[in-house]
């Protein structure tokens, strides 16, 4: 598994329905998806298109109605509760519009959060891989601070650190730059763009700022839970 090239990622024909009975509703109707190594996406679509839905499904969050979900190979269809956990841990990495920062915690701490918690201690290469990964986001000098002292940009760089944590093979970035100003979301996307390029970590960006989408290798459009454009993206 995981051979250059790859997908890293494969989707086929999810649905996902809610509510019961005759108040039962498919907001995900048979998409069809897939994401190679290495590559760099946008995923869009009006408000009420089922984004995060889907988004929630690629990362394990939420089980599909029918349909499965390939993560580098796995069929996680197959996997109990222990192995989702597992997979997605050590597979996926995840950077959301609102950073979900511990506020008690430094910044060098939320990025040991992952680490801890897969190996259920803390160990000193631990701690380096953290302010590592803190230097590489241009926080170094910060690993220390508190997270309610870090500005917003900073930060949502904290929590792109703690999405590479555990190495993962694909990061997944709901509105990464949805709460941040123009400069800021900016450096941010930069950022998320760089470690696409320098570490070959798989991107998928829900956005709905085709500015930043254009920026990206290809533009996926959802639209009432269906995929309706898949495109390389030329204007980049």
């Amino acid at each position: 598994m995981g051979e250059a090239g790859a997908d890293v990622l494969r989707l086929e024909g999810i649905t996902r329905d809610f509510g019961e009975g005759e108040a039962r509703s498919r907001v995900l109707r048979g998409v069809d998806f897939s994401l190679r190594r290495g590559e760099f996406a946008a995923l869009m679509g009006p408000s009420g298109s089922w984004k995060s839905t889907l988004l929630h499904l690629m990362g394990l969050l939420d089980k599909p109605t029918g349909g499965r979900v390939l993560l580098d190979g796995q069929d996680t269809g197959t996997l109990d509760d222990d192995g989702l956990t597992r997979c997605r841990g050590r597979t996926l990495g995840f950077v959301f519009q609102f950073h979900h920062l511990l506020p008690g915690f430094t910044a060098l701490e939320n990025v040991l959060i992952p680490m801890a918690a897969d190996e259920g201690r803390i160990e000193p290469s631990m701690r380096e891989r953290a302010r590592a990964l803190l230097d590489r986001v241009g926080l170094a000098s910060r690993a220390g601070a508190r997270a309610t002292t870090l500005s917003g940009g900073q930060a949502q760089r904290v929590a792109i650190a703690r999405s590479l944590a555990m190495a993962p093979k694909i990061v997944l970035a709901d509105e990464p730059t949805g709460n941040l100003d123009t400069q800021a979301a900016d450096e941010v996307f930069s950022l998320l763009r760089d470690v696409n390029r320098d570490q070959r970590v798989t991107f998928l960006v829900v956005t709905h700022d085709r500015r930043l989408a254009e920026r990206t290798d290809r533009i996926v459009e959802l639209v009432d839970g269906r995929i309706v454009s898949d495109l390389p993206n030329e204007a980049r």
